[in-house]
């Protein structure tokens, strides 16, 4: 299956926008392939206010998330890889959701798996987070 975190991206972006609320996102300023005013960057970590209007021409795409807008008056495009969005969320009440690194920055095994399990839904991972697995 494709990475779940570009969709969930995209529908949260649309709740938030929906609830007449400012959705923000947090990037890794620090990611590569990161095109971003890195000034404005804090601790490794960047927000960006993606509000319908501050930005213009938002594209949330699969693999990229790209927009130009206004920074210190400045105008300036910006670039982010999905897999360096942190989170996303309302600026007004911080409801939204933050990913993990195993929220899909993998690619799926070229040849489908081989229908067991992964290292990370295998009982005893370590990871404290519920599962799937086949059971055959």
């Amino acid at each position: 299956m494709t990475p779940s975190r570009p969709y969930l991206i995209r529908g949260l972006y649309e709740w938030i926008a929906d609830n007449d609320l400012t959705p923000h996102l947090l990037v890794n300023a620090e990611g590569e392939g990161v095109m971003a005013p890195l000034e404005f960057a804090d601790a490794g970590q960047l927000v960006l206010n993606v509000a319908p209007a501050a930005v213009r021409g938002l594209d949330l795409g699969n693999e990229l998330i790209a927009f130009s807008a206004r920074f210190g008056g400045q105008p300036r495009e910006v670039s982010v890889p999905v897999s360096e969005v942190m989170a996303i969320y309302a600026r007004e009440n911080g409801r939204g959701m933050l990913f993990t690194p195993e929220d899909g920055d993998h690619d799926p095994p070229r040849d489908g798996g081989d229908g067991g399990e992964s290292a990370e839904s295998s009982p005893g991972s370590g990871k404290g987070q519920p599962g799937l697995r086949v059971i055959k």
